[in-house]
């Protein structure tokens, strides 16, 4: 950032070449605050997302000065990516569009970046430790004795069934939203995946593979060496002992008739949300990206899907 006047404090500043864009609240502030202190700001500029309007609560910190600051009440991560990320603004060789609720006691972000280079990763994320973490997927679980892997194979147990000829998602080609690592030309793809409209985003890590700027099952991995923690924190301002699991989430009751007679309602930002409600919207948005993406598929006379084949399975003769 610039003085608005005067010469800058440094006579030939440089501008960091990468980016780490995180949706924030004000009870993650210690967390974001060891996250961000991951992201040296000559080699990142930072970005939070405000989700609960709190932005002075974050001017304690030795870099909040340093970092840009965007708030809107109650909104995802993809909500303010698709408004103020736009590709022709956000020129970054990497973009880091992360969660809140992540550990990064064993990740560098310098290394990092070096890794996916050497790699020629287009999308990619950082391991997730099984050890510590829900993981949702096998493909994102940490690979000891490894830097880098692209295919994960799961034959049995829940999930996904994943094999050595499995070529779709969530086997290979394929990242989860909640620490997505972009480069600037397949950032470019994913924002106009992103749909205005549509503020989870649900869907869209299915069809990330179309931004991988060629072959996802080698330009879309996950970095092993320098790995994270997923807490598993429910967004829009949840805490490490209030994990998500909608089974377990109950309705939060209705104001009492003495806060309502008074007046004395929580402020907004700080309202609890109806996750239940927050979930089913988000399957509701799900149904209705990929209903668009078949309505777009049946009507793009020249869209070819690269990957729509039959899996070969290998049999020995007998």
């Amino acid at each position: 950032m610039r003085p608005l006047s005067g010469p800058p404090k440094n006579k030939k500043p440089k501008s960091p070449t990468n980016l780490l864009a995180i949706a924030a609240g004000i009870k993650q502030k210690q967390n974001v605050n060891e996250i961000v202190k991951k992201f040296p700001l000559s080699e990142f500029a930072i970005m939070l997302f405000h989700y609960d309007g709190n932005v002075n609560g974050w001017k304690d910190l030795e870099w909040s000065n340093n970092v840009i600051h965007v708030s809107a009440i109650n909104q995802t991560k993809w909500w303010f990516a698709k408004r103020f990320l736009h590709p022709d603004v956000a020129q970054y060789d990497y973009i880091f569009l992360w969660d809140e609720d992540l550990g990064v006691e064993n990740f560098h972000a310098g290394r990092y970046v070096s890794i996916i280079k050497e790699e020629g990763l287009q999308i990619s994320q950082p391991a997730i430790d099984p050890d510590q973490s829900a993981v949702h997927y096998i493909l994102t679980a940490r690979q000891l004795n490894s830097t880098v892997h692209r295919r994960a194979i799961q034959k049995y147990g829940k999930g996904h069934r994943c094999f050595e000829y499995s070529m779709e998602p969530p086997c290979t080609g394929f990242v989860e939203m909640m620490a997505p690592v972009f480069s600037r030309a397949s950032w470019r793809c994913a924002w106009h995946m992103i749909q205005n409209d549509l503020v989870h985003a649900w869907g869209i890590d299915l069809q990330l593979g179309n931004c991988a700027m060629g072959d996802r099952t080698k330009n879309i991995g996950i970095v092993d060496s320098e790995y994270l923690i997923h807490w598993g924190i429910p967004t829009l301002g949840g805490s490490r002992t209030n994990k998500t699991d909608y089974k377990l989430i109950e309705k939060p009751s209705t104001p009492t008739r003495k806060a309502r007679d008074t007046g004395k309602m929580a402020p907004k930002s700080e309202q609890p949300v109806d996750r239940y409600v927050v979930l089913q919207e988000a399957l509701t948005e799900l149904e209705r990206f990929k209903n668009r993406w078949k309505k777009a598929v049946r009507e793009d006379r020249c869209w070819v899907d690269p990957y729509n084949h039959p899996a070969i399975k290998t049999t020995s003769s007998s």
